[in-house]
């Protein structure tokens, strides 16, 4: 089965999917950008459930390139599903770990038995990924098998970042 893939430009905290991607920090504990929003639109609920999560050494929750899943509470998605890209360096290991974070949150969404995903630009923002590099990640990964899902959106704030990953699913 092959996913229906939408380049769409919007809110994602206004996603009603089966789960929404939260470019979240190590620590899962909300932030900046759209950690911050996802976590402000979900209630403090949201941060008592990533508090519940062990950590794995001190401080981290979530390692780069890999991804956890709590409920949705206030949002439309029933689940949000954290994932924490790299902090953009330059160095080929950057590619690796988003490719990881995106291939992650896409496996345990089948996992997870979902159906629908929605993702926005992982580390993109504060961390400073280069947009059309990320999109073209992103893109391969979800070209490199067909994933048990109905439907993978990818939920784009700014006209630059549309138009990159855009032209990345062309």
């Amino acid at each position: 089965m092959t996913p229906r893939v939408h380049i769409l430009r919007g809110d994602l905290t206004q996603e009603a999917a089966d789960s929404i991607v939260n470019a979240a920090n190590r620590k899962m504990l909300g932030g900046g950008g759209v950690d911050g929003a996802i976590h402000r639109a979900a209630g403090p609920g949201l941060l008592e459930a990533c508090r519940a999560i062990p950590e794995v050494e001190p401080g981290v929750r979530c390692p780069t390139g890999e991804a956890r899943i709590t409920p949705g509470f206030e949002l439309p998605a029933r689940y949000v599903i954290h994932t924490v890209g790299p902090v953009y360096q330059g160095h080929p290991r950057d590619a690796d770990l988003l490719a990881s974070a995106f291939r992650s949150s896409l496996e345990l969404a089948v996992a997870q038995e979902l159906r629908s995903i929605a993702f926005p630009a992982i580390s993109c923002g504060l961390y400073g990924y280069p947009v059309e590099d990320a999109a073209a990640i992103s893109a391969a990964v979800v070209h490199e098998r067909a994933w048990a899902l109905d439907e993978i959106r990818f939920v784009l704030f700014s006209v630059d970042v549309f138009g990159a990953w855009s032209g990345a699913f062309e």
